[in-house]
């Protein structure tokens, strides 16, 4: 018994780990990277042969088996999208519909803090009310202080966040 659970346990840390890489190469290949990729690709599929060879070649006929490398590859997704969120850095676009603001509270407040941002005039057809279109692009670090910023100016602000690939010249925070 304690050899079936040995066994379990390497093919769940070992399927956290080749996962946990892929899911961050994935999103390193999104983001237009070439090379890093290509070293995690490398380090994931040696992993992953070596679990699963362990998990179809043992004589342990056990239904625990398939489980804990299912399991793994669950936990590795999980843990490997924690991972790319917290620690790759990477650019947004952030987009904002907002009232049109006479005084521009909101606008001066977002340059205050260094982010560079450019403002559309929009018009609603039906209405004729007007508001104002923000376009922003930052380090995905400081989302959390640009998203207070238009919380605290307009709550009922419509905000779109986007990955960017790609920015050629302007302000970059």
């Amino acid at each position: 018994m304690i050899n079936v659970i040995f066994t379990c346990i390497k093919i769940f840390l070992a399927r956290i780990v080749d996962v946990s890489l892929g899911t961050i190469r994935t999103v390193l290949v999104v983001k237009g990277k070439n090379f890093t990729p290509a070293i995690v690709a490398f380090f994931e599929v040696l992993i992953w042969f070596y679990a699963a060879r362990e998990a179809l070649n043992t004589d342990i006929n056990s239904f625990l088996i398939p489980i804990f490398y299912a399991g793994g590859y669950a936990t590795g997704t999980y843990i490997g999208t924690f991972l790319s969120n917290r620690f790759l850095d990477g650019l947004i676009g952030v987009q904002v519909i907002t009232k049109e603001e006479k005084e521009n509270k909101m606008l001066k407040e977002i340059r205050n803090n260094g982010f560079g941002v450019s403002v559309i005039d929009l018009k609603n057809p039906h209405n004729e009310q007007k508001k104002d279109l923000l376009i922003i692009q930052l380090n995905k670090s400081k989302l959390k202080v640009l998203t207070k910023i238009i919380r605290t100016n307009d709550p009922d602000a419509f905000v779109v966040i986007n990955e960017t690939k790609y920015v050629q010249n302007g302000l970059i925070k």
